[in-house]
């Protein structure tokens, strides 16, 4: 699992803008999807003030979105945030990789990711394979050994999880990437560092078009994601 801050060091609000952030990577929420006040706040057991602080946590984040007379809704990412996302990951993931201790403990959680991803897709349950997957990820930062990395990376695949969200067909978007994190994996434990995170950043490019390519032709079809 992801990793998070001890959680008796975290604020109620901390604590729930977490709990928000993590359904949102396990594509619970969809982008644009509305979100009700009153049964949130009842569902999570949190008052009406608390869930507005927690909602001006994930604004300022780009995950929620307050719009006067419409409430709150889960954020639409656009083309220049996805295009970031990218870079950044290239720049952490494909580092944090080259430069990793071989025996690092975080091996253990990239392998739990890819046998669970294995797992769904042979049960057919693409949105299980795009969980695994934003595990696997997280696993590869977290060979950084950095608690700041760790939680801004986290962030950032809930706005990931969100550009995924914006395409309708799943097993489309994550069927060929189940053998290219084998793949990077076999490498990784291999001892091969270089050649695993060069065929990472290879992977993240072919990612990255996919995504702008189906964003944009849904942009030009329909005018709008909502």
């Amino acid at each position: 699992m992801t990793q998070k801050l001890p959680a008796n060091t975290l604020t109620l609000n901390e604590r729930t803008a977490d709990l928000i952030r993590q359904k949102i990577v396990k594509g619970e929420f969809s982008p644009g999807q509305r979100l009700s006040e009153a049964a949130l706040s009842e569902s999570l057991e949190i008052s009406r003030n608390t869930l507005r602080e927690v909602f001006r946590i994930l604004t300022k984040e780009g995950l929620v979105r307050h719009a006067p007379n419409r409430g709150v809704s889960v954020a639409i990412p656009s083309i220049a945030s996805i295009i970031d996302i990218y870079r950044v990951r290239r720049l952490i993931e494909c580092q944090a990789l080259a430069q990793a201790y071989p025996r690092h403990p975080a091996k253990k959680h990239m392998r739990e990711a890819v046998e669970m991803a294995l797992k769904c897709r042979d049960a057919g349950d693409w949105q299980g394979v795009g969980t695994a997957n934003m595990e696997f990820h997280m696993a590869i930062v977290e060979l950084a050994d950095s608690e700041r990395l760790n939680v801004m990376f986290s962030h950032l695949l809930a706005e990931l999880r969100l550009a995924f969200g914006l395409l309708k067909d799943p097993e489309f978007l994550h069927a060929p990437y189940v053998e290219s994190n084998v793949k990077i994996l076999e490498l990784f434990e291999a001892g091969k560092l270089q050649e695993s995170a060069t065929t990472l950043n290879e992977y993240l490019v072919h990612s990255e078009r996919i995504v702008l390519a189906v964003y944009a032709r849904h942009l030009s079809d329909t005018g709008s994601f909502e």
